[in-house]
């Protein structure tokens, strides 16, 4: 069909590309052809490309302009010919998520944490109109290698990592090799790609506060916060920093380096126990370290709240279910796999991303002896200390 233009170059109204044709006087559009992306376009108000854009669920596009877009799109029973989209663009419209292996007490050997963001990243990719492949990797294989490049994906996505620094070369070939990626973990200036992670210093900081509202002064610390682990590393400095503005020093014999896994956080709690220190209070820099240290108090008939607080960090579904109930900080696992994905499309579509820091929130249960948050003397600070203090070293 020869399409109507007005003397400016634009599609005529009532004369639409595709053969709209015309409307009915109650304002029902009457069809005489197959709709087209243009014809969306005219009825919008907006170009094509934003069309185009809107449909694929590129974040690009308005949340007020898109629905209108879908609505029209749902009016002309239009649809997306993703194989003819796909084939023009070189894109699979899939997006491809790698899980790494943790430590686990079962055969999962998944971070439980991760589980959780799996599903708003499923639900996220769902909603802008891509499929999303799984896989479960080994850190020593070559999944750097792969997926993009051999087009099963437009994208990756990286959930876990172990050690940053031996997983750090494999961001930079990624970079190299021009593949689209974003990862979870900690948001530091210089780093290959962009992550999204969680405020871990402001974290931190507000678990050791709260302990120290509740009267405890001799806090310990669990976790390996080092460059190897740089999201326990911010943990601890806002932990360091509270107790500095409390006016107590971070100990080197409340220290115990321990990775995130319950066996892990039981032996640092050993070990914390075995030096003789004495200690009111743990914050733990995950949730499966304090689970861990927390049956090694029960081991020792050592109170839990009442002799001992303890805080975790992540509120992974079991830490309400421990006994007592574990008081946690809360990463917000919906709007992580949200920012994750649209983050992600943004890359792929060329347009402007960068790493972006989600707050935290103090989720108050039996474990620390409170049942809301306590008021410690010192105010958090609004960002976090430009220059990181030293870690003490773990006693041995």
């Amino acid at each position: 069909m020869a399409r109507a233009r007005s003397r400016c170059g634009k599609i005529a109204p009532g004369q639409i590309q595709g053969g709209l044709g015309r409307r009915a006087p109650a304002g029902v559009l009457v069809t005489q052809s197959k709709p087209t992306s243009f014809d969306i376009a005219y009825l919008a108000g907006v170009s094509q490309p934003t069309v185009s854009r809107a449909l694929r669920g590129s974040p690009m596009v308005s949340a007020e302009t898109r629905k209108r877009i879908e609505a029209i799109a749902e009016q002309l029973n239009y649809k997306v010919d993703k194989n003819a989209s796909n084939l023009r663009f070189q894109h699979s419209n899939t997006l491809a998520l790698l899980l790494f292996e943790d430590p686990t007490p079962d055969d999962s050997h998944i971070n439980p944490f991760f589980l959780a963001m799996l599903g708003s990243i499923t639900r996220a990719c769902a909603r802008r109109g891509y499929d999303l492949l799984v896989s479960f990797q080994q850190l020593s294989g070559d999944w750097h290698k792969d997926y993009e490049d051999s087009r099963k994906a437009d994208g990756l996505i990286l959930l876990g990592y172990g050690d940053y620094l031996d997983y750090q070369a494999r961001l930079e070939q990624l970079v190299r090799q021009g593949t689209h990626f974003v990862r979870w973990g900690a948001v530091v200036a210089g780093q290959p790609g962009l992550s999204i992670g969680c405020d871990n210093f402001r974290g931190g900081f507000d678990a050791a506060r709260h302990l120290i509202g509740l009267g405890r002064r001799a806090i310990a610390f669990l976790g390996n916060a080092s460059d190897h682990y740089p999201e326990f590393m911010e943990r601890y400095r806002g932990y360091a920093e509270a107790l500095g503005a409390s006016g107590i020093k971070a100990a080197a014999q409340l220290r115990c380096d321990a990775l995130s896994a319950e066996q892990s956080g039981y032996e640092a709690a050993m070990q914390l126990l075995a030096s003789g220190a004495h200690f009111d209070a743990i914050v733990a820099a995950s949730d499966l370290i304090a689970m861990g240290a927390l049956r090694a108090l029960q081991e020792r008939h050592i109170e839990v709240p009442g002799s001992v607080s303890i805080v975790g960090f992540d509120d992974i579904p079991s830490a309400s279910l421990t006994n007592p109930p574990l008081t946690t900080v809360a990463q917000d696992t919906r709007r992580a796999g949200e920012t994750l994905v649209d983050t992600l499309l943004r890359l792929i579509t060329d347009d402007h991303a960068e790493g972006t820091v989600l707050p935290t929130r103090l989720v108050v249960r039996r474990s620390c002896g409170a049942t809301a948050p306590a008021t410690a003397p010192a105010a958090a600070p609004a960002t976090a200390p430009a220059a990181a203090p030293a870690a003490p070293a773990s006693p041995r």
